[in-house]
């Protein structure tokens, strides 16, 4: 269990480094320069990994359990 956390937090910090770099390279001069027209933009890879994290929050949070009124789990 310290192995995963510790391998999640790894990946949280990538992921929070990938969407930081985006985030540049969205912000760079040259970039607004480059005309081009991908099948995927930046808005894609960073929703994607902004998924991934919640995925990885989500896996690493212990199952809360409970029940409301007239519902069961």
């Amino acid at each position: 269990m310290v192995q995963e956390m510790t391998e999640s937090k790894e990946l949280s910090t990538l992921i929070n480094q990938s969407l930081a770099l985006i985030d540049q390279i969205q912000k760079h001069p040259d970039f607004h320069a480059v005309e081009y027209s991908p099948d995927l933009t930046l808005g894609d890879a960073q929703q994607a990994l902004l998924e991934l994290h919640w995925e990885t929050l989500r896996q690493s949070q212990p199952s809360k359990n409970f029940s409301l009124e007239g519902f069961t789990n």
